[in-house]
Formats: structure tokens, C-alpha cells, sequence
């Protein structure tokens, strides 16, 4: 799949020398410094609430870790009820098994169920389906030892999981990962929701913020003093 058919706001994959996506290289270079520091490697990215933004950094942020560098980065889809990845990379579902399934059948492994992101240079795992509660799933010991299996193969590990206010997939995930990723939605995410999201993660390392889709003044100056440091051709990419 052309990334010029991708959504327009995986400006890492759609317009990768925009200032946009020099967000997400901004955020690698802090991830690199965790790895390096504290041995970093399998995180999860999720959001107080629904449509913040979580899948979209998800895949940004893969995309950006995998830039021009040897690094192998993978790419977990672990919302498992509201999966979106496959649909917004243009893959199709059918192509592997998935990590519910790989889950569920102990006679697969995590290479059963790696796809391989198109043109672009990190892997995927897709949801899959399962029959079983999701709750049992991700408390099962066979996810760990896939989690486990990931980590030894890949440099980075990202899972996109589901919101925390609606359910507790990430806290349950969060015993597994060497830390979690919280994104927030610019005039959506309210102070409230954010405590009860923190509060969620308790025990849990929050290894940063993401605040996600902010238009304040300061940024547009910035985006209009900062446009000569980018190709013409990306200056009309919208913000994230």
C-alpha cells in the first residue's frame, strides 16, 4: 500500500520529513534514552478515553523508532475489542493468524502471527479473534511467555491497547511491560478522566505523556517560524 493512501495523520509513514512527524522522532529519541538507561523495551501506549489518539501514535511512533536505523520494532494490536491498526495500515486481517489467536493455541508461535507492514520497515501483529473472555486472555501466563518471545526478537515492543476508562485491559497488560505511554486529546481529555486514568495505572510505569492534537497559539507560531526547516511539499500537512 502507497503511504500517499495511508491516513493523512500517520505523518510518519505520509510525510515523514513534515514538523509533524518531528514530533514522533522527538519522542523516539527520549525512548532511546530509556532503553539505554533503564532497559526499556516492551511498552504499551494507551489513552484515558476513546478517540484520544492512542492508535495513531501507536503507529507513528513504530514507524518513527524504525526510521533509518537497524533497529527491529514490532508493533503488537492488543485492543482486542475495538481493533483499528489493520485498517488503518491497509492490511489485510486475513493474511495470519493473530495475537488472540496465537494465544489461545499453544502450538503457534509469536512468527506465526508477524506481518509484514508493507513497504515500511517495522512488523505487525494483528488482534485476531477469540472465542474466550478478554480478561482470561490477558491474564493468561501463555501471553506472557509470547510478550517474552517479543522482547528477545525486537528492540522495541509497542502494544496498542484500549482506552483505560472503559476497561482494564492495560492495567492487567501492565505487569508484563516495562512501562505504558499515555495519550491525551487537547481540549478533549478532561483533568478528571487523566487522574482516574493514573490512578488506573497505579503500580504501573507511566513513562510519559503524549498530548496529542494541541493548536494552541505558541504552536502555530512555532509551525510558521519552523516551516523553512521542512520540505515545501509537507508544510500542508495538519497537525496531529
Amino acid at each position: 500500500m502507497s503511504s500517499k493512501k495511508l491516513d493523512k495523520r500517520l505523518v510518519s509513514l505520509t510525510a515523514p520529513t513534515s514538523l509533524e512527524a518531528e514530533q514522533y522522532q522527538a519522542l523516539r529519541l527520549k525512548l532511546e534514552n530509556l532503553q539505554r538507561s533503564r532497559g526499556v523495551r516492551v511498552m504499551a501506549i494507551t489513552s484515558p478515553g476513546v478517540k484520544d489518539g492512542k492508535s495513531v501514535t501507536s503507529i507513528n511512533l513504530a514507524a518513527a523508532l524504525a526510521q533509518g536505523s537497524a533497529a527491529r520494532v514490532l508493533l503488537i494490536e492488543a485492543d482486542l475489542r475495538r481493533p483499528a491498526v489493520a485498517r488503518y495500515l491497509e492490511i489485510g486481517e486475513k493474511q495470519a493468524p493473530g495475537l488472540a489467536d496465537i494465544v489461545d493455541d499453544p502450538n503457534r508461535s509469536l512468527r506465526d502471527a508477524i506481518v509484514k507492514a508493507g513497504p515500511h520497515r517495522f512488523d505487525v501483529v494483528l488482534a485476531g479473534s477469540t472465542v474466550a473472555p478478554i480478561h482470561e486472555l490477558l491474564r493468561s501466563p501463555r501471553l506472557r511467555t509470547l510478550l517474552q518471545e517479543a522482547r528477545e526478537q525486537y528492540d522495541y515492543v509497542l502494544l496498542d491497547t484500549p482506552p483505560l476508562g472503559p476497561v482494564s485491559d492495560c492495567a492487567l497488560l501492565a505487569r508484563w511491560i516495562d512501562g505504558v505511554l499515555l495519550v491525551v486529546a487537547a481540549h478533549r481529555t478532561s483533568r478528571k478522566l487523566l487522574e482516574e486514568a493514573l490512578n488506573l495505572l497505579e503500580g504501573a510505569s507511566v513513562l510519559g505523556i503524549v498530548f496529542n492534537g494541541d493548536d494552541r497559539p505558541f504552536q502555530k507560531y512555532r509551525r510558521h517560524s519552523y516551516r523553512d526547516y521542512f520540505s515545501q511539499a509537507m508544510r500542508a500537512r495538519p497537525t496531529m
